[in-house]
């Protein structure tokens, strides 16, 4: 299968705490220029996650947001050094003129949108440096909303004023907004106040596995019937409740998902070099053929497996940014 479009991996975040020597091109993590070569990658999100709570309290949201701006700087480095093989891409356009060119597209994401800090104009800012989706929260409550949760009481509760401004101002943009991490509240809030289709960019069913970072049935609906796109995570603790995931697993999510919301629903978000410790089969980017194995496997036509594989996340790019 040709041209895999990744809605979520943490690279830069890796590239950031690792020694010097690692690089874009060749370093040890799931994500590099010979892994994605490898998976024929068409398009890579690449995530700025920052973990605000390694701030001092005081001052957290505003160092976070000088860190998301030195991300930025360090993945703009990187491409540069490595043009004729990976460029940044802002829209569906320069997708496909990368595409043939040869060579892979880099688009520029937030997760933690905490660093606006009711700032609206940071929105602005972040788009100028090619920020085209934001995950509006990670694992802590902040000024948008609250996280998924265990506890019922937060993850019942849903955007602040402020995260109702951030919805709009991302639909005036044309930035694509991400659920993935937020609470049940919260999704609920901006299914009904975006104007155009949401991404849960690396989440999987909760159904299957019931993991609070998961999304109901009735969520995968929503995503659906409002054109968006789900990424498949492969993250173990989000594949199965107790034991060893494997592609099996992630094949599981696929499916449920498809019986639930359809097959325009569902896209990749591998989630690659943000969780360590475990795995599944596909240890790397360049493994990710195996997923295509067992799709066909398990009956899976193959104009369905493009879709999964870059139809359906390319659609929303178009319709969003």
């Amino acid at each position: 299968m040709k041209g895999l479009i990744d809605l979520h991996c943490d690279t830069i975040w890796k590239l950031m705490d690792a020694k010097q020597e690692e690089t874009l091109e060749k370093n040890c993590f799931c994500v590099n220029i010979d892994e994605m070569k490898q998976a024929d990658i068409m398009a890579q999100f690449f995530a700025c996650f920052v973990d605000c709570g390694l701030f001092p309290k005081k001052e957290q949201y505003e160092k976070g947001y000088i860190y998301v701006k030195k991300m930025i700087e360090r993945m703009k480095n990187e491409v540069r050094k490595y043009s004729d093989k990976i460029v940044f891409a802002k829209n569906e356009k320069e997708i496909e003129k990368n595409r043939q060119e040869g060579k892979i597209s880099a688009i520029l994401t937030l997760e933690e949108g905490g660093v606006f800090n009711g700032k609206i104009e940071r929105l602005d800012e972040l788009w100028r440096e090619g920020i085209r989706l934001v995950t509006i929260l990670w694992n802590y409550e902040n000024c948008i909303g609250y996280p998924n949760s265990q506890k019922q009481e937060v993850m019942c509760k849903g955007l602040k004023p402020f995260g109702f401004e951030v919805v709009e101002k991302m639909n005036e943009l044309g930035m694509i907004i991400d659920v993935s991490h937020l609470s049940d509240g919260g999704f609920w809030d901006i299914v009904e106040t975006s104007k155009y289709p949401i991404v849960a960019s690396h989440s999987n069913a909760r159904e299957i596995c019931s993991h609070p970072r998961n999304l109901t049935d009735e969520m995968i609906r929503a995503i659906a019937e409002k054109g968006g796109v789900i990424g498949i995570n492969f993250y173990p603790r989000f594949l199965k409740n107790s034991g060893k995931a494997g592609v099996d697993d992630i094949v599981v999510h696929l499916n449920h998902i498809i019986n639930i919301g359809g097959v325009e629903c569902v896209c990749i978000g591998t989630d690659f070099d943000g969780f360590s410790g475990e795995s599944t089969e596909i240890e790397k980017m360049g493994q990710i053929h195996l997923l295509c194995d067992a799709l066909k496997k398990n009956g899976v036509k193959e104009k369905y497996i493009e879709k999964i594989w870059r139809e359906n996340a390319m659609r929303v790019i178009k319709e969003v940014i």
